[in-house]
């Protein structure tokens, strides 16, 4: 497949250019202008979000707030005294994980998982069903290491949809994303949930000692390694972010004020749902978020994450077909079939150097055949301009942290299929966070080693040791 995929690309080259023909060649910059976000618009963004944050904070305009900013309870930070086993349990998709942590001197890690599979008639079925089916695979993770059934270990559960606390192990869910829909969930406690699902099994006992959502995973993971690590990112399937706020600045916090500090949770994939991003909305953006399960909410997430991306190029290039700008007007079915052009074809695509080989494949994948170099490279470019807002507007978000916080030296974990596997995101966030913050800020991004796992891991380690006071600058 691959040796003739080349070879019909290397026909095509040769056919064009010895053709006596000179048909104009399409450029379909001008079609994707509405993708392209100037300094000058996410400047006006980010005035808009820092005060939605801020309105997060406080109690007289928290209950009208589009960015909650969710108080995590998490005050304390991993300083390497850590030591034990630890169970962690990462929900935040599709599949999930188990995980054993073990934590000893010197840095001593040791880590053992398993991916469930959470099946798509549980992700919109009964909430007892889907709590049911995740203390059935825990039970099966104990029994397959050896781990005694009747001596609770201590575990931290990775929640990763919008979360309110009320504690370290009370979170009450607020809205279902990523596709799921289970019913008789949201507004209840999701650790109650688990733990009445684990007795009823009456087969294995767990200690649910900290919830937490996957971007407070994150930065817990990485200020393991880096105290001076201050913001959690993640850019995988959802996009969220976490940041260490001040005591006196979150006035909904009723927890220990003896400490300086506590992470915050800010939720901020909902922020533009009143409206404050319609300036920078596309057609196709209304479209992905009307025919969501959840229209109206999440709207920034939706315009960021890898829910979502491939599904935005997917209806450019269709928007263009129809126009007869891309693939001479014929297009397959699969290109019409929502939500078949996958994320990770944009990595793909912007991973080609200069033949085109892997965006070949993707097309071909696709059911388009014998695309023309004209066509290669606007679809290059297509995933060019989303995956470069995506990267933006995930900047702009940052900078406002950043420019609130006012630190001189931050580091920001990150994690996040998105970040992690795109060859040039990182780079996009580099530059474009640097032109939006504080000349004298300083900041480093840092990829989280397993933030949803090891961080889960970390905060039931963290709450069960003696607790030291907060690293402070």
């Amino acid at each position: 497949m691959c040796i003739q995929l080349i070879l019909r690309y290397l026909y095509r080259m040769y056919t064009e250019k010895n053709s006596s023909s000179s048909a104009e060649k399409i450029t379909i910059e001008d079609d994707c202008k509405s993708l392209l976000l100037s300094n000058e618009q996410l400047t006006t963004l980010m005035k808009d979000m820092d005060v939605a944050i801020k309105n997060g904070l406080r109690k007289e305009t928290y209950p009208n707030s589009i960015v909650k900013c969710y108080v995590t309870y998490v005050q304390d930070m991993p300083n390497g005294t850590e030591r034990g086993k630890f169970l962690a349990l990462d929900l935040g998709g599709t599949n999930f994980r188990v995980l054993l942590i073990e934590m000893g001197e010197n840095n001593y890690f040791h880590m053992k998982s398993d991916i469930f599979k959470v099946p798509a008639h549980i992700q919109t079925g009964k909430g007892s069903e889907l709590f049911d089916h995740i203390a059935k695979c825990l039970a099966e993770f104990v029994n397959k290491y050896n781990l005694d059934p009747n001596k609770p270990l201590p575990l931290g559960f990775t929640f990763s949809f919008p979360l309110r606390q009320a504690g370290l192990t009370k979170g009450y869910l607020c809205s279902w994303t990523k596709g799921f829909n289970c019913s008789g969930v949201v507004n209840e406690d999701v650790v109650r949930l688990l733990k009445e699902a684990i007795k009823r099994r009456k087969d294995v006992e767990i200690d649910v000692c900290g919830i937490l959502n996957d971007t407070t995973g994150t930065i817990m993971s990485c200020a393991w390694k880096n105290p001076n690590t201050r913001i959690g990112l993640i850019v995988g399937t959802g996009c969220n972010a976490c940041y260490i706020e001040k005591i006196e600045n979150v006035e909904l916090f009723d927890g220990d004020q003896s400490k300086p500090y506590v992470i915050i949770n800010t939720e901020w994939g909902a922020f533009g749902d009143d409206g404050k991003l319609d300036a920078v909305r596309t057609k196709y953006d209304r479209e992905i978020d009307e025919d969501s399960l959840n229209p109206g909410q999440q709207r920034f997430e939706k315009m960021i994450s890898g829910m979502y991306m491939g599904e935005i190029v997917r209806l450019v290039v269709v928007d263009l077909q129809i126009r007869k700008k891309l693939f001479n007007g014929q297009l397959s079915e699969q290109m019409k079939t929502k939500n078949a052009f996958c994320t990770s074809y944009i990595s793909d695509i912007e991973s080609d150097k200069a033949n085109y080989k892997e965006t070949l494949k993707v097309l071909d994948l696709m059911g388009i055949k014998n695309p023309s170099l004209v066509d290669c490279a606007n679809i290059r470019y297509i995933c060019e301009c989303v995956s470069k807002r995506s990267a933006y507007l995930v900047s702009a978000g940052l900078a406002v942290l950043l420019n609130k916080m006012d630190e001189k030296s931050v580091t920001i974990g990150v994690d996040g299929s998105v970040y992690r596997y795109h060859p040039f995101f990182h780079q996009l966030m580099v530059e474009k966070i640097k032109s939006l913050t504080k000349s004298d800020i300083k900041f480093d991004l840092m990829l989280s080693e397993d933030g949803s796992g090891r961080g889960a891991a970390l905060v039931a380690a963290v709450a069960v040791r003696d607790v030291l006071p907060f690293p402070t600058k």
